[in-house]
């Protein structure tokens, strides 16, 4: 229909004028018949969020969508707009995007009575119809709704009487289109007031100018739950007047949360070809988030931000591509020792509580990496402190008492992958356990297991684990305990 330019054209065609509440309800219900996805990109939510949110949309509602950070709430709201109409027709040169048969500001309605059928009508993308605003203190009513501009007034020669004299907000500007205000408990009290007027009264009230102005806006409103008690929280009756209240939350198995890391992760094409990223590591960068959800040393109430594994995830493949470039090589495999790298991405997403704190960022980002490995390692291999226990052979007796008799073994970022290979052939029986329990793994998997089983044992101290510039050293852990070289505060930790 973009091909009609006037009122006429419109009228013939056809055309009838529909609110964007009932447009996004019509294309929903055309989507759930068609058994259709929507909110492509949105990960984890099928059973929970996402079919609370269609329910909000088919009753026409607005929308506050509560949670902590990083759990997709904007990236929901974005995805709104693919629920529009492709394009809808407006009066040309309207700032309010007037429906040509359902006008509602001045200029709209001036045109139609001076040029009848002969209106000029222009078509609006649906991706011009949405709207973003960041609550904050300092926003205004002057931003959200509006003001009276004094130049316009002196330059047209009109009464302050006189609707034209009003300069437009954001809101009214998002007439027939998705309003979002992001954490809208920061928006302050009085801010607040003036929007549950709008939603429900339709009055904007400028400087003691009252307009009755009939906004057809979806509004969406993110807010973390946190923000009521720290920083503000939504008055009484705005919340009243959102109609839809959904929860949202974190990932709830690490499938999930690799999903989501693999998706939005920016890897690049050369990154992809020479780094190869074992499954297992995978599984370890999305359980540090997972352990940091349960730690005591986090501020639970923050929350820990899927952008974390995100981050981590891309500051492994970097960490594993510095060391392949200083060594010369073409290609590589992540290892364990790579961790080291994602270190700035978890002390910049966690908010410490203040033993925490007493702690230091990066001890505590050691003791999620270590507690992940500990979480994990059962899956591959036996318990340590069982086949300690066990009256059967010990398989990690031969490993042990290799650190019991002085050696150590240093994993530094700077070894090639020959290097990497022969220290840890070097340990009697790191390669045979491995070889035994996955037997079908390539050499490259196999080695990085035998680094694994190191850092397991020394989460189940077994053995000591001290941390280098640049790498980590695996000792014997009484041995490091009477030469003073062992960590007081890490023994008491386990």
């Amino acid at each position: 229909m973009t091909h009609i330019h006037t009122l006429g054209e419109l009228k013939q065609s056809g055309y009838q004028y529909r609110a964007v509440k009932d447009e996004l309800r019509a294309n929903l219900i055309k989507q759930l018949q068609e058994k259709k996805a929507g909110f492509k990109g949105i990960v984890g939510y099928d059973d929970t969020v996402i079919p609370e949110l269609q329910t909000a949309i088919l009753s026409r509602h607005n929308i506050l969508l509560l949670g902590l950070r990083g759990q997709a709430k904007t990236r929901i709201a974005r995805l709104m707009v693919h629920l529009l109409d492709e394009y809808v027709p407006y009066v040309a040169g309207s700032e309010l995007f007037d429906d040509p048969l359902h006008p509602i500001s001045w200029y709209a309605r001036n045109e139609i009575q001076t040029k009848g059928d002969d209106t000029p009508i222009a078509w609006l993308h649906r991706s011009e119809r949405y709207t973003e605003k960041l609550a904050t203190p300092d926003v205004t009513v002057a931003d959200l709704v509006g003001d009276v501009d004094p130049i316009k007034a002196a330059t047209l020669k009109l009464t302050y009487n006189d609707e034209r004299v009003i300069h437009f907000g954001l809101i009214p500007r998002a007439h027939r289109s998705i309003f979002v205000i992001n954490e809208l408990p920061d928006l302050q009290a009085r801010i607040q007031v003036a929007l549950f007027n709008m939603l429900q009264e339709k009055d904007i009230q400028i400087r003691g100018f009252k307009l009755r102005l009939p906004l057809d806006v979806q509004f969406v409103f993110t807010a973390n739950p946190e923000d009521y008690t720290n920083r503000g929280s939504i008055v009484t009756p705005l919340k009243d007047r959102i109609e839809s209240q959904i929860l949202t939350h974190y990932p709830k198995n690490i499938d999930i949360s690799r999903k989501i890391t693999f998706q939005e992760a920016r890897i690049t094409p050369d990154q992809q070809t020479a780094i190869e990223v074992d499954g297992l590591l995978k599984d370890l960068v999305e359980q540090v988030a997972f352990e940091a959800r349960e730690s005591e040393f986090i501020d639970q109430k923050s929350g820990v931000s899927a952008r974390l594994t995100i981050s981590a995830f891309e500051n492994l493949v970097s960490a594993a591509e510095r060391r392949m470039l200083i060594s010369g090589q073409r290609k590589t495999i992540a290892r364990l020792s790579d961790f080291a790298g994602i270190i700035p991405a978890i002390t910049g997403k966690i908010e410490l509580v203040y033993e925490g704190e007493l702690e230091g960022p990066v001890h505590v980002a050691h003791r999620l990496i270590g507690s992940a490995v500990k979480t994990l390692f059962t899956q591959y291999f036996p318990h340590p402190e069982k086949a300690k226990k066990s009256k059967s052979e010990n398989p990690y007796s031969s490993i042990v008492d290799w650190f019991t008799m002085g050696n150590q073994l240093e994993l530094t970022d700077d070894l090639s992958d020959s290097q990497y290979k022969k220290a840890l052939m070097q340990v009697p029986g790191l390669h045979a356990l491995v070889k035994k329990l996955h037997p079908k793994l390539a050499e490259s998997q196999q080695l990085l297991l035998m680094e694994f089983v190191l850092h397991g044992l020394a989460e189940y101290s077994q053995l000591n684990k001290s941390y280098l510039d640049g790498g980590v050293v695996f000792a014997d852990m009484l041995g490091s305990l009477f030469d003073g070289d062992f960590d007081d505060e890490e023994f008491e930790g386990r």
